[in-house]
């Protein structure tokens, strides 16, 4: 894994199928050398982001996400494809969640469904080293 690379999730747009981005996003994070705080916290912020588009029963469609790698973080984008139209619900106490545990959270309504963006980085003086794969390290 190197910075640069990107990882796609379409999973159905359901509360069953959402811990799948939430596994993504953490072992993505891991592997990147974030804490494990900061893992957790990028696992709140994929449930809050997801159930404010989803709602807690869940919606007909797919979410497409996209979780880019960086060297000072992970990006991830998110879009919902939904088979009717919907209301994007974010309590202020979500907004104020997301705000403690992510860098930058946006989500937007499109015609054909909603967006959603995470940005988590690194703390500085914070992030691990890379593990080095088998036969290249010193």
């Amino acid at each position: 894994m190197s910075s640069g690379d990107e990882v796609r999730l379409v999973v159905p747009a359901k509360p069953e199928f959402l811990g799948l981005a939430r596994v993504t996003a953490g072992g993505l994070a891991s592997r990147l050398g974030f804490t494990y705080d900061q893992v957790e916290d990028l696992r709140l912020a994929i449930d809050e982001m997801c159930f404010a588009i989803t709602g807690t029963e869940g919606r007909d469609g797919t979410i497409e996400m996209r979780f880019q790698l960086g060297e000072d973080g992970l990006t991830i984008h998110g879009e919902g494809h939904f088979k009717s139209p919907g209301l994007v619900r974010r309590p202020e106490l979500s907004e104020l969640i997301l705000d403690a545990l992510v860098d930058h959270h946006s989500i937007s309504e499109r015609a054909n469904g909603p967006r959603l963006s995470l940005v988590k980085k690194h703390l500085a003086g914070h992030a691990a080293p890379r593990p080095q794969p088998p036969g290249e390290g010193p």
